[in-house]
């Protein structure tokens, strides 16, 4: 849907603006059906037997992940400069609609945050021993401090074991960790848990805000956790929150013994 009003009002920039023309039969082109769909949601228990057969980095970046509410690129990008142990926050750099955002640290992870930082600091300590180039930084960050992502502040939290191209600019530099690697470490973990969802990192996510409001926490406040420019995303939620045992009770459930079939 988005897509589709995205390509339709740029030909209607270049028509009308640029190129002076008048096209007054797009107004009859069709537009998509808007589709809304429940997202696939974790209960406690789900979350805490997949976490619990997780192990490593996976492990940690999967807890994150639930534990603050994070998409999953927004994660594996995070830079060591954005963990503030002091204020117990984490800064998301450039989200989803070029917007910053702080989120809560969680208390369970600043342990084993620091732990991958010394993990993280050890890689970055080798790179710069072998003159490695620095970690990709935006176009114009790059140009303003050239030398910025040979520094520690800047380098990735979640770095990949390897060395790779840049396919953008061809350096061979330290890339943080692939997401395919994760997803395929997650969806391993939700087979042994044998958690019978079609679950996927982003699922947590979705258990991050349905647990919210469960918990009794406001629209407004868990909208701004997840970076949503619109509450009507995020109370996409509450549908989630009215069924089941949050919601309208069964009639099936008033029969009683009644609704028991005999032997």
């Amino acid at each position: 849907m988005a897509t589709h009003r995205q390509a339709l009002a740029a030909i209607l920039f270049l028509y009308t603006r640029v190129l002076q023309v008048e096209l007054p039969w797009l107004t009859s082109i069709g537009r998509p059906r808007e589709r809304h769909r429940l997202p696939v949601v974790l209960s406690r228990d789900e979350v805490g037997r997949v976490l619990a057969v997780m192990t490593g980095e996976h492990a940690l970046l999967a807890r994150l992940l639930y534990g603050t509410g994070m998409r999953m690129s927004e994660a594996l990008q995070l830079r060591v400069k954005d963990i503030d142990f002091d204020h117990r926050s984490i800064v998301v750099r450039s989200g989803k609609g070029g917007k910053d955002r702080a989120l809560m640290l969680p208390e369970a992870l600043a342990e084993p945050l620091r732990d991958q930082l010394r993990q993280a600091r050890a890689v970055w300590s080798a790179d710069r021993d072998a003159n490695v180039p620095g970690v990709w930084l935006p176009d114009a960050l790059e140009r303003k401090y050239p030398r910025a992502g040979q520094s520690w502040p800047w380098f990735w939290v979640f770095p990949q074991g390897r060395l790779s191209r840049d396919p953008r600019s061809g350096i061979v530099r330290r890339h943080f960790l692939y997401a395919q690697t994760f997803q395929r470490a997650f969806k391993r973990a939700v087979l042994a848990s044998r958690v019978a969802k079609a679950a996927t990192p982003h699922c947590l996510r979705h258990s991050f805000a349905t647990h919210l409001l469960q918990s009794g926490y406001d629209i407004r406040t868990v909208q701004s956790l997840l970076g949503h420019t619109d509450v009507s995303t995020t109370m996409i939620y509450t549908h989630v929150l009215k069924v089941g045992g949050a919601g309208v009770r069964s009639p099936l459930d008033s029969l009683g013994g009644q609704a028991r079939p005999r032997e």
